[in-house]
């Protein structure tokens, strides 16, 4: 059994947690997830199982399509829910939505983040969240993600409270962190912020209301996305027996098209043979970038 399985994460999970549980159900170890989501984070988690493990880095750098509920009146040390409030406002709030639809449009775009401190990114080869465990100082590094829509799903006219929730929809490609993007709007705004909860409802073409819960798993009621299906966005070719037997000996091929990245090739009932890249040494040929074992 091969293919990608669409799991609609639990919260208290982490991703790994989730491919454990999953070895367990199929009883095969080779498992893989794309894209992480914290434990606190539910929605869309990719799971791939056998052979289409190897196809992870070529459909993971997708864009992702986040849901988002913001607080205005609080920030804590993760930027999320789940850290300790280390800045309180009470006082009386009061935005339009012209105001903050202003302070949203300027996140459009390419944008610089400052990466959260409670991350496994690794700064002098340790990670982030042991610095902060250990209460030691570190220099956070910074990175350029980029957004591509922001859109406010709260309906209000005008926000109040002396503590304010909204929520928002984002398309953001990888590496963008919501958290931070909930603490950015609130300095914005001059009003300390967080996370409080997030949904990740799209990564790439997968959507959530095609993903199964693990209760789904246990009686049966799933379907794997097949390697064929997974690769569309590649140009995919054919291949008749005697070109079989090049690519699972991983030979070359001569290929003259130059408007590709890589390219899928399948046998008759579209089972992924390989998939092969431009090689740059011998123009006019691809190489194998990764084969596949077929039964």
């Amino acid at each position: 059994m091969q293919g990608i399985l669409l799991l609609n994460k639990p919260k208290g999970l982490t991703s790994h947690d989730c491919v454990q549980k999953v070895r367990k159900l199929f009883h095969t170890k080779k498992v893989g997830h794309i894209g992480t989501l914290d434990p606190e984070v539910t929605g869309v988690l990719p799971i791939c199982l056998n052979e289409a493990t190897k196809i992870i880095p070529f459909i993971e750098n997708t864009d992702k399509e986040y849901i988002a509920t913001v607080r205005l009146g609080y920030s804590t040390n993760t930027d999320d829910a789940t850290g300790e409030i280390i800045n309180h406002d009470e006082s009386y709030k009061q935005i339009t939505r012209e105001e903050l639809l202003s302070v949203l449009k300027g996140f459009i775009g390419e944008i610089e983040q400052v990466v959260p401190l409670y991350s496994a990114v690794k700064v002098n080869g340790k990670r982030l969240y042991d610095y902060a465990f250990n209460n030691e100082a570190v220099e956070r590094p910074k990175r350029k993600v980029y957004i591509k829509e922001i859109e406010l799903l709260s309906n209000e006219e005008i926000f109040s409270g002396t503590i304010i929730d909204f929520q928002i929809r984002v398309l953001c490609g990888k590496g963008t962190y919501i958290r931070t993007l909930a603490y950015d709007i609130g300095q914005c705004l001059g009003i300390p912020s967080h996370m409080l909860t997030l949904i990740r409802t799209k990564a790439g073409k997968f959507r959530l209301e095609d993903c199964v819960t693990f209760s789904d798993i246990e009686i049966g009621k799933f379907s794997l996305i097949s390697m064929y299906d997974a690769l569309s966005e590649y140009p995919r070719v054919f291949a008749d027996s005697d070109l079989q037997k090049r690519i699972k000996n991983g030979q070359k091929l001569k290929y003259t098209a130059n408007d590709f990245t890589f390219i899928v090739f399948h046998d008759i009932v579209k089972r992924v043979l390989a998939i092969y890249e431009k090689d740059d040494k011998n123009p006019g040929y691809i190489k194998p970038a990764r084969v596949f074992h077929v039964e």
